[in-house]
């Protein structure tokens, strides 16, 4: 395909879904995947491809690729979002998605861990942007989606925005962090977004991925922990604290409960209370 005909999908792929008001993180995820699938036709009108045609790419992509079933799941929903939503052709896909998702435990930091990563920043503002995402249980997007007006230090909460499922949401704001927060914004004072790039437009993902792998590395811990670790570790520490798991799920903006109650499977408190047969026995 040419280049100039993939452009003009993607820019009206993306159009449609701004109007179907699909999250951010959404539209990238969506584009990024259907940019993907076209490139796997590069002779071929996209329109007259085949739901036989789709099954194999996909095929490919488990294959030879490897992909999760949860990237698995993305590429269907975005095939499906463009022949059905973009071009009314009323392909049925549903037998595409994967009928088993990939259960894997989430990476839990302990709480000694997580002061150790955020006070191996000597940088305020990386410091503070860890602190916000642990102190909050924060996505790494909503984070970044915060504006300084969403700090509400009257009340003591931070208000989140534009947050997965489009729902707004508050979670408490710790004394700690406000003080930090105060901190840094007497160095950087930024004007619209709480942590802003060098021309004030919203600081990049990946340099908060960058900022967390320098300082787990740093800190010495040995686990295979990303930015998210810290929204994990934070529900884990709740839990762990007696919190009640629905006000967890509040917290999180989560709107399945089943999806919270993982936290009860990395939970050391209450592993550790658990009896074990075993040790009734004589061996």
């Amino acid at each position: 395909m040419q280049h100039s005909g993939k452009q003009n999908i993607l820019e009206d792929f993306t159009k449609l879904m701004k109007i179907k008001r699909y999250a951010p993180s959404s539209i990238r995820s969506y584009k990024n995947a259907i940019s993907l699938f076209l490139d796997a036709f590069p002779d071929k009108n996209p329109e007259n491809i085949s739901i036989r045609e789709i099954e194999e790419f996909l095929y490919r992509k488990i294959k030879q690729d490897n992909i999760s079933a949860s990237y698995q799941k993305t590429l269907v929903g975005a095939i499906q979002f463009l022949y059905n939503n973009m071009w009314r052709k009323n392909f049925q896909l549903k037998h595409l998605y994967p009928d088993r998702r990939e259960y894997k435990l989430p990476v839990v930091l302990s709480k000694e861990e997580v002061q150790k990563i955020i006070q191996s920043c000597n940088n305020i503002k990386h410091k503070s942007i860890l602190a916000t995402i642990y102190g909050g249980g924060l996505r790494l997007s909503e984070c970044l989606n915060l504006t300084i007006k969403d700090i509400d230090s009257q009340r003591m909460l931070i208000k989140i925005t534009q947050s997965k499922g489009n729902k707004d949401r508050y979670v408490p704001l710790s004394k700690k962090l406000l003080q930090l927060l105060r901190d840094y914004w007497k160095v950087y004072k930024t004007k619209h977004y709480l942590f802003e790039g060098q021309s004030g437009e919203k600081y990049s993902s990946r340099s908060v991925q960058n900022i967390f792998k320098n300082a787990l590395k740093k800190s010495g811990i040995q686990k295979d922990a990303t930015v998210h670790s810290l929204r994990h570790s934070y529900a884990t520490h709740l839990l762990e604290s007696g919190t009640d798991i629905r006000i967890i799920q509040v917290l999180l903006g989560h709107k399945n409960l089943k999806t919270t109650q993982i936290y009860t499977q990395v939970s050391r408190s209450i592993i550790q209370k658990l009896p074990i047969p075993l040790d009734d026995m004589h061996i």
